[in-house]
């Protein structure tokens, strides 16, 4: 019963975490749309009233009429609409998330005893969650520090973006080297949501508290503050689109389980953000596809990257000629995999197989045979190799044909 609870309280959770995602994201793209789309304004009294732009628009069988100010709007009521908790909802959701499915379990999902790192290898459980944690620490200290010393007035965002970028590919790498891939494009998401709401919490609201609070008291706001707040959200939407894909990357083992993850993680955020860029421009009248065509190339490139390798020279049984039997890798997954694969697992924390899979029948197995092969071949199962399943069973996997089922 209590994994039972705890499993349903993961599903309510999850539902918050996207939710309030949804909800975030799509105040932000609709923001930075309205922000491209504005347009000075063409009546006298408009311009009167200091009106930097405006934006018509129609939607739900009624007509629209933004406009937007600087700092010197003639008004400002009590009422105003502030765009704050979705983001905090969001990462707290999801931080929680993290928590539970893997600082809680890091022997599962943080430990990579496969690392060429050797003090990588070798890290316990609890120090795989604090090297975790870490990351998401330093990860928001980095990039901040490199908004404040490379582009303090925003006069230099060129060159912060290039930083950025850099720092991406930096913290892609040393997550794929030192935790499973699966973890790593997570915890690389993470590390850029972190930012996202970090940029809401200690600079975008902030600022905006200071401009309003000097509008009330009858000072005139410092423009730093708007232009700062504008430099972060505009960060931030271009981190959207990679972080959505690399939250739902643990659904696909071939991104993150080959030689080349740590590129195909660095592939995605740039994809993401050219795509995002291709918008971006189009919202403000620029037609400019190349960004759409640079994005769609490096999917291109992700696919060649990602497809499976041809087998190896064979070895063992395979290589002796002998056939492995269904037998004798039902026996593999008796010894290593029906612990959580099973209708009823006994390993703690889970109440149901995994995705569904229960390993313990003939009938079981060869209703997933080659995503078998492949989540074994991977290394991706058993999770963290829990279960310490030897090369000498992956490659009895690996040469193990499937009987084709009779129609």
């Amino acid at each position: 019963m209590e994994a039972y609870l705890l499993e349903y309280g993961n599903v309510l959770l999850r539902w918050l975490h996207v939710v309030a995602a949804i909800a975030w994201i799509g105040e932000s793209i609709y923001f930075v749309m309205l922000d491209n789309s504005l347009r000075p304004p063409q009546s006298a009294e408009g311009k009167r009233r200091g009106v930097f732009g405006e934006m018509w628009g129609v939607h739900g069988g009624g007509f629209y009429h933004n406009q937007k100010y600087l700092t010197n709007p003639a008004e400002l009521p009590d009422d105003l609409h502030w765009s704050f908790w979705k983001a905090y909802t969001t990462w707290l959701s999801g931080f929680a998330l993290f928590a539970a499915m893997y600082l809680l379990k890091p022997g599962f999902y943080l430990v990579n005893p496969g690392s060429s790192w050797a003090w990588a290898a070798s890290m316990s459980g609890w120090q795989a969650s604090l090297l975790a944690i870490v990351f998401l620490l330093l990860g928001w200290i980095v990039y901040d520090q490199l908004c404040r010393r490379i582009s303090p007035n925003m006069e230099r965002d060129g060159v912060l973006s290039v930083a950025v970028a850099v720092m991406m590919v930096v913290v892609a790498y040393l997550s794929c080297m030192i935790f499973p891939g699966r973890a790593a494009f997570l915890i690389t998401g993470a590390v850029m949501a972190t930012c996202m709401s970090a940029n809401v919490f200690f600079w975008i609201i902030p600022g905006q508290h200071r401009m309003v609070d000097a509008l009330k008291a009858g000072r005139e706001p410092n423009p730093l503050d708007g232009k700062r707040g504008k430099q972060r959200s505009v960060h931030n939407t271009y981190f959207t689109l990679p972080v959505v894909l690399l939250m739902l990357s643990n659904h696909y083992s071939f991104t993150y389980s080959g030689p080349y993850a740590w590129i195909i993680l660095s592939l995605f955020i740039f994809s993401g953000a050219a795509i995002r860029q291709y918008f971006v421009l189009r919202h403000s009248g620029q037609n400019k596809l190349a960004y759409p065509v640079v994005g769609v190339a490096l999917l291109v490139a992700i696919g060649f990257l990602a497809a499976p390798r041809p087998a190896p020279a064979p070895t063992g049984q395979e290589a002796q000629g002998e056939t492995v039997s269904t037998a004798q890798v039902m026996q593999i997954m008796h010894a290593r995999c029906v612990q959580c694969h099973a209708a009823h697992p006994t390993q703690p924390g889970f109440p149901a197989p995994p995705a569904g899979m229960v390993l313990e029948t003939e009938q079981g197995l060869l209703s997933h045979p080659d995503l078998v092969k492949q989540v074994v071949a991977n290394n991706y199962m058993p999770l963290g190799n829990l279960t310490q399943m030897t090369q000498a069973e992956r490659d009895a996997i690996a040469a193990w044909t499937a009987p084709q089922s009779k129609p």
